[in-house]
């Protein structure tokens, strides 16, 4: 499973960047939500697909192990990806995307301080 979710992690990456080629942080948020599948979404489904059968444990148990096999190596790849973004911010020559946010948040929420 831990081929399986390296080689859909390295094509999503791949696709990404033909759709989003000055867009790091849009890169980063796809890959993460192509290859993160969550047990909330995967056992109703399973449950739906396989209602009454009495192996439906066994049918989940893949799923079981999958989440936290990505949950391990996605933050594995986080700091990697953070250095990649700011990479690329910095080949586009845009300033620091994260002050801006934090700029934009505090001004959209001045009239509450």
């Amino acid at each position: 499973q831990f081929l399986l979710l390296v080689i859909v992690t390295v094509v999503s990456w791949y696709s990404l960047k033909v759709f989003f080629p000055d867009a790091p942080r849009q890169r980063v948020m796809g890959l993460f939500g192509c290859t993160h599948k969550t047990v909330s979404v995967g056992v109703p489904l399973i449950n739906a697909m396989y209602d009454g059968n009495s192996n439906v444990g066994l049918y989940t148990l893949p799923l079981l192990v999958w989440h936290p096999l990505q949950l391990v190596f996605g933050s594995l790849l986080v700091p990697h990806l953070y250095d990649f973004v700011q990479r690329e911010n910095k080949r586009l020559g845009r300033v620091d995307e994260k002050q801006l946010d934090d700029d934009d948040a505090a001004s959209q929420y001045s009239w509450f301080y």
